[in-house]
């Protein structure tokens, strides 16, 4: 076995106490409880952290208010810039310890979990440059009085945001939201997932190093339903933005009713995976399993429903299988793994749910579909491919957020459109072709907020991410985030 030997400064973390992060203090929960906190590849505790509830709501909301309303905005755009700068130099130097805090609470190996503390420092340095090009414009109207008016519009941050973030990428996802949130000159309060807090704390920490004053950023640890719930349905809170399952996601839409917050929404998804007959079989079918394999599934953009044409279907799963016995399973840790544990027993128990019912439902089992027998302890998973020729079976239908491929295939490619776009999800979707005449044609008929031709999951903060019907409202990352964290005020003046 080769694993990484934690830094000291991960254990040092790991044994320290950690609270709830408010108004510029750590402190207890008002209750006093606690939360265990689990690494997946072991089911053993590794740490705990202060399970937040109502009142623990209340205060942050409270800090997250005066901050907003008081020194946070007298703030310059340019001041605002430099701090989310310095955020990014302390991502960038604490990396490894992030990587391994990552690693050490959601699974993923080692390689991913550096890869996923980069992307968060160039993510924080893309939003750094945000603040000074908020703008409004000036406008030609022509009012019915014939007065000469001079009309011009004002962007202003929306007020408190509160963030509530997802296990999957329990970095990236921190940044993708405070980053549009510190840009614009908005205040949070942040919701780790209660599966990964861990890494959101030590975020926080470097938030507090880099100067960002008390109350801009507030964080609650503690469960969904006891921290999460009333934080969105919370009267202070004057916008929420959630990553996340649909499921969740209606409830936080209902809950934003109260007081007709604004709601930002990324949500489930079963992404179609397209290979054309004439593609390259070899890439397309590693783009296949990367699409799938890749966080072990756990992926919103996952890319679980893979159509290939039946002329080059016993090629691409052989090629499929393949790649899924290539992987090796392991704690994250070790620097040999390839595809780690799933998150947490619960995880384990849907994922091994679906595999039992695909079979049952009529889809073959093409390889993986169990455990893995050298693994006792922690939630792994084989990589799994099933072939539903039917296209019925659950494991075609439904997100499993694992690593579970259903493959169909297809023959005419208006049939192939209508099948691919029958979901009730449309976060992405992807071709794979060397005739891009085809892939511009398909891709204009796809309903998928992003679309991949010849690769898949490639994300830039520069483009927007988001997706269609039931995977969300709103997008993230690019100048169409900016829009969602502010306010446009019209304004009037009489020249006469």
């Amino acid at each position: 076995m080769s694993e990484i030997a934690l830094l000291p400064a991960v254990r040092a973390f790991l044994a320290a106490p950690h609270g709830l992060f408010i108004d510029g203090t750590w402190q207890a929960a008002a209750s006093g409880r606690r939360l265990e906190v689990e690494n997946p590849a072991s089911a053993s505790v590794i740490a705990a952290v202060a399970e937040g509830a109502e009142a623990d709501a209340d205060a942050a909301v409270a800090a997250a208010r005066a901050a907003f309303e008081g020194p946070w905005r007298q703030v310059s755009p340019a001041r605002r810039g430099q701090l989310l700068w310095q955020l990014a130099e302390l991502i960038d130097r604490h990396a490894e310890e992030l990587a391994q805090l990552i690693t050490l609470e959601n699974g993923k190996p080692i390689a991913n979990a550096r890869g996923e503390a980069a992307s968060a420092a160039s993510i924080v340095r893309y939003f750094a440059g945000w603040p000074t090009k908020i703008e409004g414009s000036t406008l030609p109207v022509s009012p019915a009085s014939g007065a000469p008016m001079l009309n011009y519009t004002l962007r202003e941050p929306v007020g408190v945001c509160a963030l509530i973030v997802p296990w999957n990428f329990p970095l990236t996802m921190c940044v993708w939201k405070l980053g549009p949130v510190l840009a614009t000159g908005c205040t949070a309060v942040l919701k780790p997932a209660e599966q990964t807090p861990l890494v959101a704390v030590r975020l926080v920490q470097l938030i507090e190093q880099a100067g960002f004053p008390a109350g801009v950023v507030n964080l609650l640890t503690g469960l969904g339903l006891h921290t999460g719930a009333p934080l969105a349905a919370h009267a202070g809170v004057d916008k929420v933005a959630f990553t996340g399952s649909t499921q969740v996601g209606r409830l936080i839409a209902q809950a934003a009713t109260g007081n007709m917050k604004k709601v930002s929404l990324e949500l489930g998804g079963k992404s179609p995976n397209i290979i054309l007959p004439d593609a390259d079989i070899a890439r397309a079918a590693k783009g296949a399993a990367d699409g799938i394999f890749y966080n072990q599934g756990q992926v919103c953009t996952a890319a679980s429903r893979l159509y290939v044409h039946e002329s080059v279907l016993d090629a691409v799963l052989d090629e499929l299988q393949r790649h899924a016995r290539a992987h090796v399973l392991g704690p994250g840790l070790d620097s040999r793994s390839t595809l780690g544990p799933l998150v947490s027993g619960r995880q384990l128990e849907t994922v091994t749910g679906y595999l039992r019912r695909g079979t049952e439902e009529g889809a073959e089992l093409v390889c993986g579909g169990g455990r893995p027998e050298h693994l006792e302890q922690g939630h792994f998973i084989q990589p799994t491919v099933f072939l539903d020729r039917a296209e019925r079976a659950c494991v075609a239908r439904e997100e499993i957020f694992g690593p579970v491929l259903t493959v169909m295939s297809w023959r005419e490619p208006e049939d192939l459109v209508q099948r691919a776009n029958d979901s009730p999800y449309g976060l992405a979707a992807g071709l794979w072709t060397r005739d891009l005449r085809s892939a511009h044609r398909l891709a204009a008929q796809l309903k998928a907020g992003s679309i991949w031709i010849n690769c898949w999951n490639v994300v830039d903060p520069a483009s927007p991410f988001g997706g269609y019907k039931q995977s969300g409202w709103g997008r993230e990352m690019s100048k169409h985030v900016i829009d969602a964290y502010t306010e446009t005020k019209s304004v009037f003046v009489d020249l006469a």
